[in-house]
């Protein structure tokens, strides 16, 4: 690690849970594989408000940039190795919920590759790197914790093993474990994750601006969310935070949120009516039947851990993140 640099002044910066007031004790390095997307543009700047270096593993070359190939292993990072750094952070997958790919194996095989095969090539240059970085985090899902109208999941709770979507991120976290104790190691399971310009919220700004918006199915199922900025807050408070290991639940600790609720908060954002539902036939029909899963069922999921390793959050009541977004 290095000391850091002196402060920027003038830097307009949103409201997140680690204070960007203030620059990190440590400056680090920090390599982020997936960093061009949603939430590894957010990771990344807020990375560097707080006087952290970041590189990030592409398949597109650029500034600041490594590239990998997670099919080929033809790349910078299967050929050089890990370049020297304090932390990896792995955001890479395909977007699982892209209502214009079909849910056919080409597809599944493709979300399954785009998680593994990234978090494996990480995992092994960490493993083989002469000077190891210190921490290492991935994001994975709620999806790990069964769908239920009653149950409540916290990070000891069971899961992983009833249906695709589990099993994909038990092998996904099983992918990024690594021997011996020489990296710090962290899993943030995420939940459906609401920002401007992308995320979940995308695909439902048009319907609910229209006034057409309002719960998807029964609504009755559980709707765990995060905003952006705590999300990546949560990322860099377990970077820099030493004491941080193990699985974390990246989901807001609003009081118990329904997808109806969800559905009734956004339109009163937008000051538009949101009590048209969307058939489950419809999303069947759409997304697939094992896909559409994770839009017609929820889990109820609070975040223990991620209070108790000291994240305070900047939005933990669903009205005032969804005016952020939506503003």
């Amino acid at each position: 690690m290095r000391t850091k640099a002196p402060s920027k002044t003038g830097r307009s910066l949103p409201r997140l849970g680690v204070p960007p007031s203030t620059l990190a004790l440590v400056a680090m390095r920090v390599l982020v594989g997936g960093g061009t997307g949603f939430i590894g543009t957010a990771l990344t700047q807020l990375l560097k408000a707080r006087g952290h270096e970041v590189t990030l593993v592409s398949r597109k070359p650029g500034p600041g940039r490594i590239t990998w190939h997670c099919f080929l292993q033809q790349d910078e990072l299967a050929k050089s190795g890990l370049p020297g750094c304090d932390a990896a952070v792995n955001l890479a997958g395909e977007n699982i919920l892209n209502p214009l790919r079909r849910w056919n194996e080409s597809f599944q095989k493709e979300v399954l590759s785009s998680r593994l095969e990234t978090t494996k090539i990480l995992a092994k240059a960490i493993i083989k790197a002469s000077q190891p970085p210190k921490a290492w985090v991935l994001v994975t899902g709620v999806a790990y914790y069964q769908p239920s109208p009653t149950a409540e999941y916290d990070e000891d709770s069971p899961g992983g093993d009833f249906d695709f979507f589990s099993n994909l991120v038990t092998k996904w976290e099983a992918a990024a474990r690594l021997p011996g104790e020489s990296t710090r190691q962290v899993v943030v399971r995420s939940g459906v994750v609401l920002g401007r310009g992308g995320g979940a919220i995308g695909q439902m700004l048009l319907p609910f601006r229209l006034g057409l918006g309002g719960p998807i199915g029964s609504g009755h199922q559980f709707f765990p969310w995060i905003h952006i900025g705590d999300l990546a807050g949560i990322l860099v408070h377990a970077l820099e935070a030493s004491h941080v290991q193990g699985v974390l639940n990246g989901v807001a600790p609003a009081p118990t949120t329904t997808n109806a609720e969800f559905a009734k908060a956004l339109g009163a954002a937008l000051g538009r009516p949101a009590f048209i539902p969307l058939p489950s036939m419809v999303v069947q029909a759409v997304f697939g039947r094992e896909r559409a899963i994770m839009l017609l069922e929820g889990q109820k999921v609070v975040p223990r851990r991620t209070l108790a390793a000291g994240y305070q959050y900047s939005f933990p009541e669903l009205g005032v993140a969804l005016k952020e977004v939506v503003a």
